[in-house]
């Protein structure tokens, strides 16, 4: 065989190669569905996942690759963590500022801003919090996801105290995304419909149109709902997706891109960082 013929049939290997792999990526249908998102515009981003349960950043960048979903990499930064103050979060900052990804500050606890400066947070392309850990008016710090440390002596005074505290929270704490919203603890959540009301609502909504904050559309809790979703759209809200992966395991965003089409979003809907200068 000459170099010609060679080089030749290299080439055709390398073809079917890739025409196999081409059609192993668009035969899953969730990769199809992303697919067809880019297409249409959208920059398909989740912006809350973890390097947890082993996960590498490494392997993170390879399902990037094979889904076509880009990523916000996330530290979580609060009392009781390895991060919890500046030079836990500078140093952590070190090890990933080089990947090619959004780095990010899930702030735990609401004393998580006392704990860093404001300097160290702009190492970050952004910073979120959810309100799933507070203190509740009897003294009690309650982790919502927890069912030995929730405490709803009556659902209805529960929630008006959690939808004050996402107030607070909102117009309080440097974030640009609220993640995990309207979650609720397991021992309430079957009457999400009934406790998350219009009036409710409206008060998250309008808090987080005030402070210019975005809402993620978590594809881990299936939250919010839909009919909180359009609510907020039609307010002017801004939203994101995310995975919060608890494990290895990063997921298709499949409830992001089902709200996606069922709420009528366009890819001016949702809000995107701006890498910081390095």
């Amino acid at each position: 065989m000459n170099k010609t013929t060679f080089l030749f049939a290299v080439l055709l290997i390398l073809a079917g190669s890739f025409a196999c792999h081409h059609r192993a990526v668009t035969s899953d249908p969730r990769i199809r569905a992303i697919d067809s998102l880019r297409q249409a515009g959208f920059e398909v981003t989740d912006l809350h996942a973890h390097l947890k349960g082993g996960l590498t950043m490494e392997q993170l960048l390879e399902h990037s690759r094979k889904t076509g979903i880009r990523y916000g990499v996330a530290i979580n930064c609060g009392p009781g963590f390895p991060v919890h103050n500046d030079s836990s979060l500078r140093a952590y900052y070190n090890q990933v500022k080089d990947y090619p990804v959004y780095h990010a500050v899930q702030g735990e606890g609401r004393e998580w801003t006392s704990l860093v400066s404001k300097e160290t947070l702009s190492l970050f392309d952004y910073a979120f919090t959810d309100a799933m850990t507070y203190t509740d008016a009897g003294g009690r710090r309650m982790r919502l996801w927890m069912p030995g440390e929730v405490f709803v002596d009556d659902p209805q005074e529960f929630m008006d105290y959690l939808v004050g505290k996402i107030e607070e929270i909102l117009s309080s704490e440097p974030i640009r995304i609220y993640v995990n919203p309207t979650y609720l603890p397991e021992v309430i959540r079957d009457r999400y419909d009934e406790l998350w009301t219009p009036e409710r609502m409206d008060r998250v909504i309008n808090a987080l149109v005030k402070n210019r904050i975005a809402l993620e559309i978590n594809c881990a809790n299936n939250i919010p709902s839909a009919t909180f979703i359009k609510r907020a759209r039609a307010a002017g809200v801004k939203f994101t997706l995310g995975t919060n992966n608890s494990g290895a395991e990063l997921g298709y965003l499949e409830y992001g891109v089902k709200m996606i089409r069922e709420c009528g979003l366009t890819p001016s809907d949702f809000w995107v960082p701006e890498r910081t200068v390095r």
